[in-house]
């Protein structure tokens, strides 16, 4: 395909970066895809300073509140139809499966985009009673809500079009301008996105993307004219980005790490619980934030639910992500594959039985084959850290209550499901999990109507639904004096 996006996109038009450039290459195939130049400290400057000028022009939060709507709901229309076109970017630069790409990631990112653009007439204040000790009661107070300006957003690499739409849609929608810093192991998808907003109708100068490693995050996160950070990513640099942030009291949302169960009670259809299990393990290779990789199986039900699961596991078809046909496409990078099979030899070392797969499979790309792990103790390090690929585990309990306890043994909270035909089981177990979001009877299911995010040390605030539009606006009161006779107090 004809890849054009390889430099930063900043105030409407590609500037080539004099940073150190970025070699895209395909984990399907390892050939090089593109090489992206990247921002050098002064590319960043002005990349910042024009989303401050854009936002302080009200160039985009100035248009009439139903033209802002038209305008996002475009860029939705724009992504739906050229989803073949999007699905192919995808999956030669990351490695998702192009029928996952087209028929999930894609059409999750436009309904990101028309969610928002819905939200845009509903953004308002309200009126509220005024109680003033010792005064005449003719006050009138309101609130407004105010996007909070211009904004830092930073993506990883494992849905390199469906994260930046998701914080892209909801700063638009707040009246916000952004610069949007993508992975760099996957930002040509990113890059894309700066031409069709501006197809869209999006002014020039509100969104500005700048591909690059750490150091332009960090250069990003500690502008000082950007008000606020939005990150996704690892626990690790949501620490980091507390800290960079903390120097100009900006506001933060993070969405970390996770390693959310998965409790499947003895009243289940085995079948079925299977499917969803391999749905919730291995979707895009396991490279999902919310992957339910610790299986939680009732010790009456264990043995004959590993033996399905498998045979199952060892069917999944595992190739180049182009291939319609594939279950699983490749990792990321090569060093992840090395991660991978440390992480299972020590888990087979502490005492875990591999039940299938455990290695890497051959090249060329970055293959791993589908990975079951039995045996596993709540304590493993397999069982408390993020993978990020093809590998699931296998605990036993016996009760509601060791499944909870179990469930919530880890630092992170970011989602997790149970299955039981008992709803009110599944209600209880529900309200004990310590996590963002949880699943009855499915897994893996997000909505843009719907919050998500996790608590403990899986992040603070909330993407998506009316929850992840607020991280986007400050709220104001104003009160006026409505007496005949003004108040005075000397």
């Amino acid at each position: 395909m004809n890849i054009t996006a390889t430099h930063p996109w900043i105030e409407g038009q590609w500037r080539p970066g004099q940073g150190k450039p970025i070699q895209v290459s395909s984990p399907s195939t390892e050939h090089l895809v593109a090489t992206v130049t990247t921002p050098a400290p002064t590319d960043i400057e002005d990349a910042c300073a024009v989303a401050k000028a854009a936002h302080d022009d009200r160039r985009w939060r100035g248009l009439p509140v139903l033209e802002r709507q038209r305008i996002l709901m475009r860029v939705g229309a724009l992504l739906r139809e050229q989803d073949a076109w999007w699905a192919e970017l995808i999956a030669t630069e990351m490695g998702m499966p192009v029928m996952a790409a087209r028929f999930i990631e894609v059409p999750y990112a436009a309904a990101a985009f028309e969610f928002y653009a819905g939200a845009i007439p509903h953004i308002h204040g309200e009126t509220v009673p005024v109680d003033i000790p010792s005064a005449p009661p003719a006050f009138m107070a309101m609130t407004l809500l105010e996007p909070r300006g211009a904004v830092g957003l930073i993506t990883p690499w494992n849905f390199p079009l469906m994260l930046p739409s998701w914080k892209l849609a909801a700063a638009l929608a707040a009246g916000c301008t952004a610069v949007l810093k993508p992975a760099p192991e996957s930002p040509l998808t990113a890059l894309a996105l700066g031409p069709l907003l501006q197809e869209a109708g999006v002014p020039d100068g509100v969104v500005n993307i700048l591909p690059g490693g750490d150091s332009v995050g960090a250069a990003i996160v500690a502008h000082p004219a950007l008000r606020k950070i939005s990150l996704t990513g690892e626990t690790a640099t949501g620490q980091e980005v507390m800290r960079l942030a903390a120097a100009g009291l900006k506001r933060v949302n993070l969405e970390l790490g996770g390693k959310s169960p998965l409790i499947l009670f003895d009243d289940v259809d085995l079948e079925e619980a299977v499917s969803q299990t391999l749905f919730g393990s291995f979707f895009n290779a396991g490279q999902v934030c919310q992957a339910t990789t610790r299986v939680l199986v009732q010790d009456t039900i264990h043995d004959t639910f590993v033996e399905q699961l498998i045979r199952r596991a060892a069917a999944l078809r595992v190739g180049s992500a182009l291939d319609p046909a594939v279950d699983i496409g490749p990792i990321v990078h090569p060093q992840r594959l090395r991660w991978l099979s440390q992480m299972v030899q020590d888990a087979i070392t502490a005492g875990a039985r591999l039940a299938t797969g455990g290695q890497p499979l051959p090249g060329p790309g970055y293959y791993f084959a589908p990975t079951v792990l039995t045996h596993v103790t709540p304590d493993m390090a397999i069982a408390q850290q993020e993978l990020f690929g093809p590998v699931t585990t296998v605990l036993s309990f016996h009760d509601e209550d060791e499944a909870v306890a179990l469930a919530n043994r880890t630092p992170y909270g970011l989602a997790g499901a149970v299955f039981s035909r008992d709803i009110g089981r599944a209600f209880r177990v529900a309200q004990g999990l310590e996590a963002g979001t949880v699943w009855i009877n499915t897994v893996q299911v997000l909505s843009p109507t719907a919050p998500f995010g996790g608590v403990k040390q899986s992040g603070l605030g909330k993407e998506l639904g009316w929850d992840g539009l607020l991280e986007y606006l400050d709220r104001k009161t104003v009160i006026v004096d409505i007496n005949r006779v003004p108040m005075t107090y000397f």
